[in-house]
Parts: structure tokens; sequence; C-alpha cells
């Protein structure tokens, strides 16, 4: 159900814009993202790191998109939080004694065996490192109308397909671990 209300201020960025244009659209994701910190404090009386964070950026960049009536800056809200994520997932590679995925995932992976949670890490890394960069990419070389449309719906897919890729990965090495099980117990029995 979070995940869902997670794309609420998006979508109405995404509808406000196709009814009154990018500037009412940034006014609006503000607000939204401002009610929506607002109802997870009401709610949970904690807001979660990730959500302010994406608030406060969508706040600045879009201060200023407003401002200056440019919307240059309202596009590199998605750069900024998928390169700070990146930054994160890779610096929990080296901080701390488990991997942001580990953290994530570790309770519902029960296997023989320690996951290559290193490497399933560096693939959230790559993900949103080339998630930001396409960003850039398609905000620079692309229609607004195009950027819009990729915000909401080629963000979405990219995130979809790097956790079906994740869960392919953990299911491969799952059925990697249970092959080495088998293995291990058959030439156990056998001594």
């Amino acid at each position: 159900m979070q995940s869902l209300i997670d794309f609420v201020p998006v979508i109405i960025f995404f509808v406000v814009y196709r009814l009154y244009g990018i500037y009412p659209a940034t006014g609006a994701i503000i607000v939204a993202m401002a009610v929506q910190i607002a109802y997870q404090w009401i709610r949970h009386r904690k807001v979660s790191k990730m959500l302010l964070f994406s608030g406060g950026v969508v706040a600045v960049l879009g201060g200023i998109t407003l401002a200056l009536q440019d919307p240059t800056f309202i596009k590199w809200k998605p750069t900024i939080v998928s390169w700070v994520t990146a930054v994160a997932f890779l610096g929990s590679q080296f901080i701390g004694g488990k991997t942001l995925t580990e953290r994530m995932f570790a309770q519902a992976l029960e296997a023989e065996g320690t996951p290559p949670w290193h490497w399933f890490n560096l693939l959230w890394v790559v993900s949103f490192a080339a998630l930001g960069a396409l960003n850039l990419y398609v905000a620079y070389g692309f229609a607004e109308a195009t950027w819009v449309n990729f915000k909401v719906f080629g963000v979405m897919g990219w995130m979809v397909l790097t956790i079906a890729l994740q869960m392919a990965w953990i299911w491969l090495w799952l059925k990697g671990a249970s092959s080495r099980t088998t293995a291990n117990s058959d030439a156990r029995e056998e001594l």
C-alpha cells in the first residue's frame, strides 16, 4: 500500500502537467510531497529519510523552477535523487555491517550459505546511476512532454525492471545454493 501512496505525487504532477503545464505541475508536486510528508508524520509519528530527502529536493528545485520560470531545475530532481541513492547503496558496501540490499531482503531470503549481498547491492548502484544519467539524457535531448512521460512511466518501468532482475538473480542464486547443499549432503552420505 505504501508503494502506491509514494506514486501519488508523481501521478498528480502528470495529471496537472497534462491539464495546465509544467509550472502548475511543479507547484502541485511540491504541495503533494508536503502533504505526503505530513500524512506520514501524522500516521506514524516519523517520516522516512528517503521521503524527506525527496521532498526537500522537490521543494528546493521546484521552488527555483517557479521563481525563475525555468523547468530545467525540476528536471534535475530524478537525477539528483537517483545519484544520491546510488551513492548510499555504494557507501553501504564499505560502511556498516550490512549492505542496503541485505537490510531490505535478508529477512525474506532464508537459505543455506551467505548470499552475495555485495553483488546484489551493486546492481542497485548501477541501476540508480544509470537512471540518473538517462534522466539527464531525456531531459536535455527530448521535448518536455517526453521527459514528463519518462519521469512517470520510464522511471517506474526502470524500477520494475531492476526489481525483476534482482529477483531473478536471487532466484538463480537460491537454485545454485540448493544444488550446492544437495551435492554437499550427497558427498557426506557417501563418506
